[in-house]
C-alpha cells in the first residue's frame, strides 16, 4: 500500500510540472495569410521561417524569410538554436509540415509562434506578395 502511495505522488508531482509548463504563457496559433501578414508588417523585428526544401524556396518566398528545410536531419537542431523569446511567423507550402513543426515549437519553449493557415499556396492565392528568386 506504502509503495502504491508513493507512485501515486510522483505521478500527480509529473502531472503538476507538465502542466506547469503548458501555463508558460506560450502564443502558438495559426491564423490566415491576411492576418500574418499585419503581423509581418506591424513588427519588423518578427522573424518569418519558411520550412520547405531549399528547391520550393528558390521557387517564391515571403520577403525576408529564413528557410529551415523541415525535412533536413538537423531541423530540430537548428529551431534550438534560435531565440526562444522572439515572434516567428512559420510557413510551409500547404500547412502540413508548419502544422507538425507547430509542436517541435512548443517542445522547444518558443514563446510566440504564428503559423499561416494554408501556408504559401494560400498566401499567393490571397494575392499577398511572393519575392521570386
Amino acid at each position: 500500500m506504502r509503495r502504491i502511495s508513493r507512485i501515486l505522488l510522483v505521478v500527480l508531482a509529473l502531472g503538476a510540472v507538465a502542466l506547469a509548463g503548458c501555463s508558460s504563457g506560450a502564443e502558438l496559433e495559426t491564423v490566415s495569410p491576411e492576418t500574418a501578414a499585419e503581423t509581418i508588417e506591424s513588427n519588423p523585428d518578427v522573424v518569418v521561417l519558411d520550412i520547405r526544401t531549399p528547391e520550393e524556396f528558390a521557387g517564391g518566398f515571403i520577403d525576408g524569410a529564413v528557410n529551415i528545410d523541415f525535412h533536413a536531419p538537423d531541423f530540430n537542431d537548428r529551431l534550438a538554436s534560435l531565440d526562444k523569446d522572439a515572434e516567428y511567423v512559420v510557413y510551409c507550402r500547404s500547412d502540413n509540415r508548419s502544422g507538425q513543426a507547430m509542436d517541435v515549437f512548443a517542445d522547444l519553449g518558443f514563446q510566440t509562434v504564428t503559423e499561416i493557415d494554408g501556408g504559401i499556396v494560400a498566401w499567393y492565392e490571397t494575392g499577398l506578395p511572393v519575392v521570386f528568386g
